[in-house]
């Protein structure tokens, strides 16, 4: 985690932007599964920041699955740059999801409805094609008409 720089005037909340930081570098490769993470305290250190801001952002990535605490052992990551992406458009979802007014049983009822629905076979496409194919008016007038193949 090089460079990291923390916004204290952003919209983002300190311990977002922490748990942004630790995202991104579970997502580039910069922080590798199995791998440990120094202590919350060095962390905090290191950045700026109160220790328990790090540790609320720590809980954060725990929560998603991202890490794992273990006592006497330290915290360990245990996210992929897939679960990490995962979780970033997850969170994009949810916030979008809120901006519309949704609350957070739509969101999950909705997500649910979702991954529920088959997507329709190649007959079921087509048996609905040729329904709105019969389905149209006929024009006043028009002949129907019939090719043969010799």
């Amino acid at each position: 985690m090089r460079d990291v720089k923390l916004h204290r005037d952003a919209a983002l909340d300190l311990h977002e932007q922490v748990a942004a930081e630790l995202r991104r570098a579970i997502a580039t490769g910069e922080a590798r599964t199995g791998e440990r993470l120094p202590p919350a305290r060095d962390l905090a250190a290191v950045l700026g920041v109160n220790s328990n801001t790090v540790l609320r952002a720590l809980r954060t990535l725990r929560d998603e699955g991202m890490l794992e605490f273990r006592r006497g052992r330290g915290i360990t990551v245990t996210g992929t740059p897939e679960q990490s992406a995962l979780a970033e458009r997850a969170r994009e979802l949810v916030q979008l999801a809120r901006q519309q007014g949704y609350r957070t049983d739509d969101i999950v009822a909705l997500i649910q409805s979702i991954s529920l629905r088959r997507p329709p076979d190649r007959t079921t496409r087509l048996r609905q094609c040729s329904r709105g194919h019969s389905e149209r008016p006929e024009v006043e007038g028009a002949r129907s008409r019939r090719y043969s193949v010799s």
